[in-house]
């Protein structure tokens, strides 16, 4: 591959990272641009999980059962403000259509497939960028406060079985040696021990950054605005970026990993993306707030605690409520008041709040693939909940297609135009 042949990539959260990582390693003049920095915004504040065991589209069956209690209560798992869902409800119907057996199948076997890739990239750019010792091998554990409430999540389980995703359900004893110190409410869970998670997302981004960073790849903070494409000699094309301080630049090809406004950009390039932004809100606990043995989520309450080395991180929840509205922290201080009837001993002073925007697709998949009108544009947002898990198979999917390999997997699952 030509050194000269330079991709600009928009967007340095984690997608962005192993997408530049991965470019990178193939050879090609790689710059990075983002309107903050490197990692420091949703990339930032997420769960620091790998979750290669949960490929169920968020709108499988046993979710959509539990969306008009979750909506009712304004601070719940999920909530939609009401002046915002005249603009939701056509994603809306996209989400309730996409659980119908007759998609959710489909899209099932695509998520599986993809999570795979994502678990073996992980491995192999881990260990290439020295971060391996970043990830936790511990597992984790989904937690229920009743058998029948066990019992509701058994067909996710029994898909999974499907797929050969190993797991274990638990109760009494084993579940005290897995998660001491839990209250009794919580009678069963299930333990996932291909769960892994990174020590702290932000540090971890920002190692596999460093990694892109030796290979040669450059980061340059910049807002950026849109591009165009225009020919040059011998019937190729370039692409012309646009900044919002008035500055330019070219480059030979674009990836567009702008997370949740990743979808005003494609629309330039003639794909109409149903994205929707889901802002998550969580609290960073210090350092030795709870003695947490692994990743545990408190399934009929939407929220995850999170051992980091900087400490207990306590989040989750959806707010489907856009880019404009400021944030709603009494979403964060709810959850954490739960964690500590859930975690009892749980030290809850000091935290520091935080609210990010996941960018997030009616069927659950991602965006990956080529712009309509430009070859030489290729598209890589809309993981939702996954961006961190997928991101080094993401990159790995966008180098296969910008070195003209066939690519890892199928991609027509998550074309973007598909919608």
């Amino acid at each position: 591959m030509s050194d000269r042949t330079h991709i600009a990539v928009i967007g340095a959260g984690i997608v962005g990272i192993c997408t530049g990582a991965n470019l990178a390693e193939a050879g090609f003049q790689v710059t990075v641009y983002d309107r903050t920095g490197v990692c420091e915004e949703t990339s930032s504040g997420n769960a620091a999980a790998l979750a290669f065991p949960d490929p169920l589209p968020l709108s499988h069956k046993g979710m959509l059962k539990k969306l008009p209690g979750w909506l009712a209560d304004p601070l719940g798992p999920l909530t939609i403000p009401p002046a915002y869902l005249p603009k939701l409800m056509p994603w809306l119907i996209r989400f309730m259509r996409a659980g119908h057996p007759s998609k959710f199948e489909a899209s099932l076997n695509a998520q599986a497939g993809l999570m795979r890739l994502a678990e073996s990239e992980w491995a192999g750019l881990s260990e290439r960028a020295d971060a391996a010792g970043m990830i936790s091998h511990n597992g984790a554990i989904d937690l229920y406060e009743s058998e029948a409430e066990l019992k509701a999540s058994l067909p996710g389980w029994e898909a999974r079985e499907r797929l050969g995703i190993p797991f274990e359900h638990v109760s009494g004893a084993r579940l005290a040696e897995l998660q001491p110190g839990l209250s009794p409410r919580f009678t069963h869970g299930t333990f996932m021990p291909t769960w892994k998670q990174v020590d702290d997302p932000k540090l971890f981004g920002k190692a596999i950054w460093a990694y892109a960073e030796r290979l040669g790849a450059r980061f340059e903070r910049r807002l950026f605005e849109g591009a165009e494409i225009a020919r040059k000699d011998a019937g190729r094309s370039e692409v012309r970026l646009r900044f919002a301080d008035g500055s330019t630049s070219t480059a030979d090809s674009l990836v567009i990993c702008a997370g949740a406004w990743s979808h005003f950009h494609a629309a330039k390039f003639g794909d109409r993306v149903p994205l929707e932004t889901e802002r998550g809100y969580n609290t960073t606990l210090p350092v030795g707030a709870f003695d947490l043995r692994r990743q545990l989520t408190f399934v009929g309450h939407g929220f995850v605690v999170s051992p980091l080395v900087t400490g207990v991180r306590v989040g989750g929840a959806v707010e489907l409520a856009g880019l404009k509205r400021p944030p709603n922290y009494a979403r964060a201080r709810a959850m954490l008041e739960k964690a500590k009837q859930f975690l009892p001993g749980l030290k809850t002073e000091g935290g520091r709040e935080w609210m990010g925007y996941r960018p997030s697709l009616p069927d659950s998949l991602p965006v990956i693939g080529r712009a309509r009108s430009a070859p030489n544009v290729f598209y890589a947002f809309g993981h939702g909940h996954l961006g961190l898990t997928q991101s080094a198979a993401t990159g790995r999917l966008i180098r296969d297609l910008a070195t003209g390999k066939t690519t890892a997997v199928d991609l027509a699952p998550f074309s973007p135009q598909r919608f």
